[in-house]
């Protein structure tokens, strides 16, 4: 069995010429963790294409074609999918996009698979090599990440020089928040998976690379949990940056492991200065902390802040934009990161201004949190 697994070019990532000889992000975890699940009595052949960084070729030699949809690029995988099936080609849609619209997904694709991949990728790889594809593939109410034996992701099949880093590693995935404006809840609910920590510091291991990168949305979302994790680092002499809430000021012991464990770098969701915002977001946890105070306790410790904003929250005002800048250079924010407020499908966002009246396009090539 041949198999290809796409990543459709968004309107961020357009593979480009230009003084860069690489891309500038990181490599994903979503289509090398795809090969990894492939069942190996299909002794299936895998074949990854990321269309951000490399073109298509003109034909795909593959059975199967499978692709990961997030909003942005839902149009463009649209596009990808009615051409390979106007081929004899079988495709596969899943991703964000696909749980959160599956019905529209389906209208697109051979089959769907619906939230997390660990089981129903596989059966359906299983499945279309009987001769049985069905329709759409989802996931199961009991669906866990604790699973000990779990395979590594295939990251070899990605040319390394083509992105800044394959050093990214994954311990817990969606978060306990729900933020008005966020997917996560959305799509896979508020219970955040695990992955056995053993598993992690093993993964870790066997890549061998002294500078990682956590992709996890909260990485403490669960404190007790993210405290083993940091322990457990400590041995391994490493330097990673991940995610994180505000809500990390509130435990200076904390704080101190996370830096003890290694972190050199922490991406925050600040979102807005304005407070009447925070409300709006359904992110009011996040008025429970100085900001001022936890950035610089962060940096006392060596931690860099890669601090995000939001605009286009319904209390912002034309200000909103000196004063936000005004605060980020004043509190040194190391990188800061604004982004315009999208009311991606499924979110609580979305359903409140659809029902506002306030949709003014489903152009969903639009949805990049570029456009207002």
């Amino acid at each position: 069995m041949k198999i290809a697994l796409v990543s459709p070019k968004g309107p961020l990532y357009r593979h480009r010429g230009g003084i860069f000889k690489k891309s500038l992000r990181y490599q994903p975890l979503t289509l090398t963790t795809l090969a990894a699940l492939v069942p190996t009595e299909l002794d299936a052949r895998v074949t990854l294409y990321d269309e951000g960084i490399v073109e298509l070729p003109d034909e795909i030699d593959a059975d199967l074609i499978g692709m990961t949809v997030i909003t942005g690029t839902a149009p463009r995988a649209y596009q990808l999918a009615a051409d390979f099936r106007a081929r004899g080609k079988t495709v596969v849609l899943g991703g964000p996009h696909v749980t959160l619209l599956p019905q529209e997904a389906a209208g697109h694709a051979d089959s769907i698979c619906v939230g997390y991949a660990e089981d129903n990728w596989p059966q359906l790889l299983r499945d279309f090599a009987a001769g049985t594809l069905k329709p759409a593939y989802y996931q199961s109410p009991d669906f866990t990440l604790d699973r000990p034996q779990m395979p590594f992701a295939r990251r070899d099949l990605f040319d390394s020089r083509n992105f800044l880093t394959q050093a990214v590693f994954e311990a817990t995935r969606s978060c306990a928040h729900d933020c008005e404006f966020c997917v996560a809840p959305a799509a896979w609910g508020r219970k955040q998976y695990q992955k056995p920590i053993d598993w992690v510091i093993r993964d870790i291991q066997q890549f061998g690379q002294k500078k990682i990168l956590f992709v996890d949305l909260n990485l403490i979302s669960d404190r007790e949990y993210a405290r083993e994790l940091f322990i457990r680092l400590i041995p391994l002499n490493i330097e990673w940056y991940g995610l994180s809430t505000v809500l990390i000021g509130h435990d200076p012991d904390f704080m101190e492991l996370v830096a003890r464990s290694g972190c050199k770098g922490l991406l925050l969701g600040l979102e807005t200065v304005t407070p009447d915002s925070l409300r709006d977001a359904r992110k009011r946890f996040n008025a429970s902390v100085d900001f001022r105070s936890v950035i610089n306790d962060l940096h006392r410790l060596g931690i860099a802040i890669q601090g995000c904003f939001v605009f286009g929250l319904d209390h912002d005002t034309p200000e909103v934009f000196d004063t936000t800048v005004e605060f980020a250079i004043e509190t040194g924010i190391d990188l800061p990161r604004y982004a315009v407020l999208t009311p991606f499908p499924g979110t609580p966002l979305h359903a409140r201004l659809e029902r506002e009246g306030r949709i003014l396009t489903r152009d969903w090539t639009l949805y990049d949190a570029q456009h207002v």
